[in-house]
Parts: structure tokens; sequence; C-alpha cells
């Protein structure tokens, strides 16, 4: 079988096991870091698999989140509010992007950033449903047919809950990659031009793969919400947009397992940088201004360096790897002096 079969199945046997080894604080991360690879992979549907830039992947998430939130306040069953918030966000994505997927490049990055600010601004102003800038307080716990987490093992519970979630969202990229669907979008993602002279219907395929970008951060969203039990405006600020969109660029576009690796790397450089911005001495603003920065250059680097992303830099390594011979010849060449491939001799007719 392949390595990236083996590797795969490693990658998820670690990461089942990982929550029996980790302490609450710890499996927090995990969780968030898990909600993060669900939103990327969405994200890296849309970006990597159909070339559409989007900065607005926070503002679905915290659709998702306020969805869940309010629902379940509202006497709306825990469960069924958050499997109605993935289709809420998608339906909220639908209506966002009849117009908005009109535009290309850079113009589609600005207006998915400005429709972030415009819901963080709609939830800190309308008090009585999402709490203002308060914040939406006493989100009940995820509790299935009124079974819920035991308190001790909360942490835990919403651990696995995350592993089964990522699990199956990287699931359905698989096999959405690699159906005909997949292939039209990748070939809107070479030319929309030549897509659409092949019969790839264009404009149907950016919105759908739209709502499902925003499905994933919705669900996502919506386990947040009930995993801290509140949500503010200030908890989706316009850096965890961007945080999304480096963590696909760093992992890999176009590639199924990127977000994994882009999600673990630069949700554990957040930390540190949180941690540096936090000592004494240093400025509130240290943080934010440290991520800014520091993000920027990642982008700088992977663009300049690894413009395909972490995964697949590994995957041609290994390649090139197996096409040589330990001499340094290709497979069925023998090694001439220096290590100089020589090719076999031609058979006799």
């Amino acid at each position: 079988m392949r390595l990236g079969f083996w590797l795969g199945l490693a990658a998820a046997v670690g990461s089942l096991l990982l929550p029996l080894l980790l302490y609450d604080a710890e499996l927090t991360i995990y969780v968030f870091i898990g909600l993060s690879i669900i939103v990327v992979a969405g994200l890296n549907l849309l970006y990597g698999f159909a070339g559409q830039v989007s900065l607005g992947q926070g503002a679905f998430y915290a659709i998702g989140a306020y969805c869940a939130g309010i629902l379940a306040r509202r006497g709306i069953p825990p469960l069924a509010a958050l499997l109605l918030a993935p289709v809420l966000t998608a339906a909220v994505a639908v209506v966002v992007g009849l117009p908005v997927l009109r535009l290309r490049g850079h113009y589609l990055a600005f207006a998915t950033l400005a429709f972030q600010l415009i819901v963080l601004s709609i939830a800190g102003q309308f008090r009585e449903l999402t709490g203002g800038d308060t914040g939406l307080t006493g989100i009940p716990d995820l509790t299935v047919a009124g079974v819920g987490f035991p308190l001790e093992r909360r942490a835990f519970g919403y651990a696995y809950l995350t592993w089964v979630l990522t699990a199956l969202a990287l699931l359905l990229v698989h096999n959405l990659v690699a159906s005909r669907p997949g292939r039209g979008l990748r070939a809107l993602a070479t030319s929309e031009a030549a897509a659409r002279g092949s019969g790839v219907p264009v404009g149907r395929y950016k919105l759908q793969v739209f709502a499902l970008a925003a499905a994933f951060a919705g669900l996502a969203g919506g386990v947040y919400a009930f995993f801290l039990s509140y949500i503010a405006p200030g908890s989706f600020p316009i850096l965890l947009s961007i945080q999304f969109l480096v963590m696909a660029a760093v992992g890999g576009v176009a590639v199924v397992w990127g977000p994994v690796l882009g999600a673990v790397l630069i949700y554990i450089l957040a930390q540190v940088l949180q941690t540096i911005g936090s000592q004494p001495g240093m400025p509130l603003h240290a943080p934010a201004e440290l991520n800014y920065a520091v993000y920027g250059l990642v982008l700088i680097l992977i663009m300049l360096l690894l413009p395909e992303g972490i995964v697949p830099a590994l995957r041609s390594a290994v390649a090139s790897g197996r096409l040589r011979s330990p001499g340094g010849a290709a497979p069925g060449m023998a090694a001439g002096p220096g290590g100089a491939p020589v090719p076999p001799p031609a058979r006799r007719q």
C-alpha cells in the first residue's frame, strides 16, 4: 500500500489515543486544534481545489456558534441545534455567495473580509438575541436524549466528539475530491474558462463549494459554542480568518491532509506567540501584533520556499527518493563513474 495510507492511519490512531494521555488544559487545546482542522478542511476545498480565496471563514464560524447557542437557549435540543448550525450557516453562505462569487482574486478576499466585519457588527448590536458585546452566556451543554458528558470528563468527551467530526470532515473531503465534481473543482481552479468549455457548471460549483466550506465552519462553531458555553464578538476576530488561511497555506492547498499539519503547527505557534506577548512589561496589544507580524512572515516564507505547502513538499521528497537508487541512478539504470547513470544495453532484435 502507499506510504500516504500508512501515515494517515498512524495519524488517525495516534490522535484517537492521544486524549487518554492529556489533562483538561491540554484537552482544550486538542479540541481547538480539531475544530480548526474542520474549518480549514472546508477552506481547503474552497481555496485549494476550487481556487476561490476567502477571508471570511471566521464569519461562518461565528454564525454557526451563534446559531447553535441561540437555538439551544430557546429550547431546541442541543444535538438538534448542533445539526442545524451548519445547515443555517450554509444557507447564509448561499445568500452571500450569489453576489460575492461574481468577484475574483483579491476582490473576493476583501469582500469576504468585509462580510466578517458586518457579522461581528450585527452580533454586537442585537443585544436581545446575541447578548451584544457582553456576549451570549448560559449556553446549555451538549446532550443526547438528555444525557451529557460527566462534568469531570467533559473535556475528554468533547475531545472525542471533535475527533469523530474531524475524521468525518476529512473523509468527506477525500471522497468529494476523488469524485467527478471534485475533478470539476480542480478544473475550475486551473481555469474557469477552460472548465466552462469542458461542460463544468462553474457558477453552480462555486456556490456549492462556498456553501459547503461555510457548513464546515458552522459545524465547528457550533461545537465551540457548546464547549465554552459562552461566545461574544471578541471570540471571532479578523485575525481568526487570517489564521485559518495561514493554516491552509502552510499545510498545503489542494491536499486532503494539509489542514491537519497546518492547523497543528499554526495553532502551536499561536500559543507560543500568546505566551510571549503576555509576558510582564509587554503592551496589551502585543499578542495581536506579534500574530499579524509572524503570520505575514510565515506566508512570505511559504510562498517563496514551499509554494505548495509542507505536505506536497514532503510527498515530492519521498517520491524523488523512491525514483533514485542508492547510487543516484533511476530504477533500471546502473551507476557509472562518479554516480552518473548509465542506461541499460539495448536489446538485440
